[in-house]
């Protein structure tokens, strides 16, 4: 029999970046990590004027595009793509993988799990706002450049994000490939629109002097604090900048960020301010008044594609959020449809996917512009972000090995950073922010209910155990029959008898010839390798415990494992195998400590609701036996 190495278990995610492939590494970045914040300008300048309420006097004007350059630069660049992508988990970025990756820390552990769930959790509802204003945002450009349309902006908008999420299950690998240069071309003609506005008006380069954004925030008072609500739109998708690293690493994501996209968005903003500051109208969309008159419809339609590329990335994002959740204990078991063999990335998962179809659609009829959504969008990304920035801070004195005055000095000018935009996006929280703050709070109470839950189930399930060698001696003991074949035994516990294999033997008075006791663990790493993958321990005659680790980025696949342990000396049959699993129905425990009643009863639902660990590790179906259990908690 040949060997299975370690790759075909689980399949790598980081593909490897070579010099020669740098180039194109960057450029399906581009496609994949780049929409959302590649297509801020259609809505960040337009909301930062709405918000000033005011004649959009030349300095209030420098002072907005200042605002933005340095906001790009210090959040983004020296943040995101300087910083947070230096503390990576194994190669692996976002949000919770950084919190696996600090969750070690047991002076901070309560505090960094709170942290990083809120940050998840909120980036759920951004992935429910994102391709709502961003569509929302390209189609309003029907407005400057044919007004009787206007009219048709929302149906439209509607129709593609139903289409948008409709074409989810069918995944992206057909037509990821022409995301990088349709995101190229969209970058480039921003780029070249820009520079054809600063031409216009060459001194709004002023603008790169910071002193313009202070004198703008300094003396404009409560006006000057509210703009920041529109300013930092410009900076919405920076978190994906860090959380798709793993998928393309961090090379190529730095060389496309530095040498195509904040050169070009930079450019854009300063050619819209340039036009403004030359007299020209900011009540549209500002962004569309950069586009000569028989150019405009094109670019609206290369504006509908980007923003569709986008919305496809936060959904993509969310889909691989939600695996590594279930992987690391904090969501119920879903069914997870792998879209395609090439990238384990590509994946699709239905309740995720629909429960967002239905969110991003009544924001959209809910809030029927992209002004309107504004407030909601910013306050969303702004918590994660504070969520971030004390993550970052434990990062940079753990894994970077940083003083504490330096670690201190800088996550403290982030998080004052953070905390302003959360501050001014927070007082539009009764007109539309709080909608994304509901949503998390929904996901982050799921979250916590299922991670107590089951917590509490495999505490019950360790009470007293019986050793492997006295129920051993007790079958022996009793002439208990063993069967031919192999049962393997799927156990939570690390040592003892599995409690399915005391209730299979209570209900059939027989056990199999050979005896596999298998505890699969989640690391808190993306990635776990061979030897550390699996240990074999053999506690008795024909009785043998595996325990395999995974990464929480990587697929569990039991049946390959047994044949892998069988050539490590675990001597079992593999053509007759039986897998017994236990199936927990929850109860309320009446006596000792209990789950609050009403947690429980949620714990409980979700469990019944959650996919079957059959199809969770891969096992065939026609093999398993599942064994009811009650358990209370």
């Amino acid at each position: 029999m040949t060997s299975i190495s370690p790759e075909e278990i689980h399949e790598p995610v980081m593909p490897h970046v070579t010099r020669a492939g740098l180039a194109l590494s960057s450029l399906a970045a581009l496609g994949i990590v780049f929409g959302d914040i590649g297509t801020s300008p259609l809505y960040t300048l337009k909301t930062a004027f709405d918000f000033l309420h005011g004649a959009p006097t030349p300095d209030r004007i420098l002072g907005i595009l200042s605002l933005v350059i340095w906001t790009l630069f210090l959040i983004t660049t020296i943040k995101y793509v300087v910083v947070a992508m230096s503390i990576d988990n194994d190669g692996e970025g976002g949000i919770l993988a950084l919190m696996s990756l600090l969750g070690v820390q047991r002076h901070y552990r309560s505090l960094i799990v709170v942290a990083g769930l809120a940050g998840a959790a909120l980036i759920y509802g951004d992935g429910a706002i994102t391709p709502a204003i961003s569509v929302l945002s390209a189609l309003e450009g029907l407005n400057v450049a044919a007004p009787d349309f206007e009219t048709y902006v929302l149906p439209c908008a509607v129709l593609i994000l139903t289409v948008l999420f409709a074409a989810q299950p069918l995944g992206t690998s057909r037509i990821g490939s022409a995301f990088g240069p349709i995101m190229a071309l969209w970058f480039l003609s921003i780029g070249v629109l820009g520079l054809w506005g600063i031409a216009q008006y060459p001194a709004v380069l002023l603008a790169l002097n910071p002193l313009y954004g202070l004198r703008l925030l300094a003396s404009n008072g409560y006006g000057g604090f509210f703009v920041l609500g529109g300013i930092f739109l410009c900076v919405t998708g920076a978190e994906a900048l860090y959380a798709d690293m793993g998928h393309f690493g961090k090379r190529p994501i730095r060389l496309a960020w530095s040498g195509i996209v904040f050169p070009c968005l930079i450019l854009n903003y300063a050619g819209q301010c340039a036009i403004a500051l030359n007299g020209a109208p900011i009540a549209d969309n500002i962004f569309y008044r950069l586009c000569p008159q028989p150019l405009l419809i094109p670019l609206v339609a290369l504006a509908t594609v980007a923003t569709i590329i986008a919305s496809q990335s936060i959904v993509t994002g969310a889909f691989s959020m939600t695996r590594q959740a279930i992987q690391l204990g904090w969501l119920p078991r879903l069914h997870i449809k792998q879209t395609s063999e090439k990238g384990y990335g590509q994946i699709y998962v239905g309740v995720v996917n629909w429960l967002l179809t239905i969110a991003t659609i009544a924001i959209t009829v809910l809030f029927r512009k992209s002004d309107n959504l504004a407030a909601a969008y910013g306050i969303a990304v702004s918590l994660t972000m504070l969520m971030t920035s004390f993550l970052l801070f434990i990062g940079m004195r753990e894994v970077l090995t940083w003083s504490l005055p330096s670690s201190a000095a800088l996550a403290g000018l982030f998080a004052c950073i953070d905390a302003g935009f959360f501050a001014a996006n927070s007082l539009k929280i009764a007109e539309g922010g709080y909608v994304p703050l509901l949503m998390a709070a929904l996901v982050y109470g799921v979250m916590l209910i299922w991670h107590r839950g089951s917590v509490a189930v495999g505490q019950r399930l360790a009470e007293t155990p019986m050793a492997v060698g006295d129920l051993l001696a007790n079958l022996k003991a009793r002439g208990v029959p063993r069967v031919p074949g192999t049962a393997v035994f799927l156990t939570r516990g690390a040592s003892g008898v599995p409690p399915v294999m005391l209730w299979h033997l209570k209900q059939n008075r027989a056990l199999h010839e050979y005896v596999v006791v298998l505890r699969v663990l989640t690391e808190a790493r993306p990635r776990v390798h061979w030897p550390q993958l699996m240990t074999v321990a053999k506690e008795g005659e024909n009785f043998w415990r595996l325990t395999a680790h995974f990464g929480f980025m990587q697929r569990p696949d039991i049946p390959r494992l047994l044949r892998e342990a069988h050539q490590k000396g675990c001597d079992i049959r593999l053509d007759d195998v039986v897998y017994y699993v236990g199936h927990e129905i929850v109860l309320h425990r009446e006596r000792g400590p209990a789950l609050p009643h009403w947690q429980e009863m949620l714990f409980a639902a979700m469990q019944r609701n959650a996919s079957h660990v059959t199809d969770y590790f891969r096992l065939p179906s026609q093999q398993v036996v599942e064994i009811g259990r009650q358990i209370s908690i």
